[in-house]
């Protein structure tokens, strides 16, 4: 069932020529970029293909609530500080200045996850191009500076506070869901299996995109942990990897967290998993059978 392991190292991009031209392009006009789309939909993995296509620095910072201003920007040393005072040799970049100086890129995840004063220091740096830290002094970024921001769009977190300030300074690239077969080729870079297996995976995971009780699906993430989890299963209980039972125990451990219901669903994740995993792979072996060839007492 299983095939050669998949080869280590960078994992190319499937199925984004188009972005990764536009984001190319928008890069070397010196514009700054919005990646707008669903998890899993390659937009960190596009960003570092670029970005090791130019050869230029690549600087990533995950965007939350505890993203503060300094910890973007950087900080003095504090033991430092009480012997030497506020001089520029003591201070520890962050992400930003780290970026700024090098003329990298300075990629954030979950812009609008980020609370607003660290936003509104972004949005200066991405307009002047420069910020000014308090007994630091002035930092100005270097040629190539640009910044690059990933964003959700089914996640109404912040969204409406970002949206005029960021979109006004940045380049929008949408990417959405790529097709069953550019998801079906990226589960193989990562888990070989039995390619038909693997298209019906696929189909389970996409799936759950348009099922009435979910609220979002999974990406194509939720694919690969199903292969990867249904092999190491497999050898475990001594069966095969399409096993049934193996099959349906990796889908449950792998979408359950990852799909949200509708409010007021009145389902469990694992019961809409297992009735997705039907639709895909049919009933339970023997529950399928026709009850009218039962045989008799007595004939067994």
């Amino acid at each position: 069932m299983t095939g050669p392991e998949p080869s280590s190292g960078p994992v190319p991009v499937v199925e984004r020529a188009a972005e990764a031209e536009i984001l190319e392009a928008a890069l070397l006009g010196g514009a700054h970029v919005l990646l707008e789309g669903p998890p899993g939909t390659g937009k960190s993995t596009l960003l570092r293909q670029v970005a090791a296509g130019r050869r230029i620095p690549f600087v990533m910072v995950e965007g939350n609530a505890e993203l503060t201003p300094a910890r973007l920007i950087g900080h003095f040393d504090p033991a430092l500080v009480l012997s030497k005072g506020y001089v520029s040799e003591i201070f520890e970049d962050g992400p930003l200045l780290e970026a700024m100086r090098t003329g990298g890129l300075l990629y954030v995840e979950e812009l609008n996850r980020i609370p607003e004063e660290t936003l509104n220091v972004l949005l200066t740096a991405m307009s002047e191009l420069e910020i000014t830290v308090p007994r630091l002094g002035r930092v100005a970024a270097e040629p190539g500076f640009a910044l690059v921001a990933a964003m959700n769009p089914f996640d109404a977190v912040g969204t409406a506070r970002v949206s005029g300030a960021l979109y006004d300074r940045t380049c929008r690239i949408s990417m959405d869901y790529q097709s069953a077969e550019a998801e079906q080729q990226i589960v193989d870079l990562r888990s070989r299996v039995e390619p038909a297996w693997r298209a019906s995976v696929v189909t389970l995971v996409r799936n759950t995109r348009t099922h009435p009780d979910i609220r979002f699906g999974s990406s194509v993430r939720g694919a690969i942990d199903i292969t990867r989890l249904a092999v190491e299963l497999g050898r475990l209980r001594g069966t095969s990897t399409d096993d049934w039972h193996v099959g349906l125990a990796a889908a449950k451990a792998s979408l359950s967290g990852r799909i949200r219901l509708h409010d007021g669903c009145g389902r469990t994740p694992e019961e809409i998993v297992t009735e997705l995993y039907v639709g895909v792979f049919g009933a339970e072996p023997g529950e399928a059978d026709d009850p009218g060839e039962e045989a008799t007492p007595g004939e067994r």
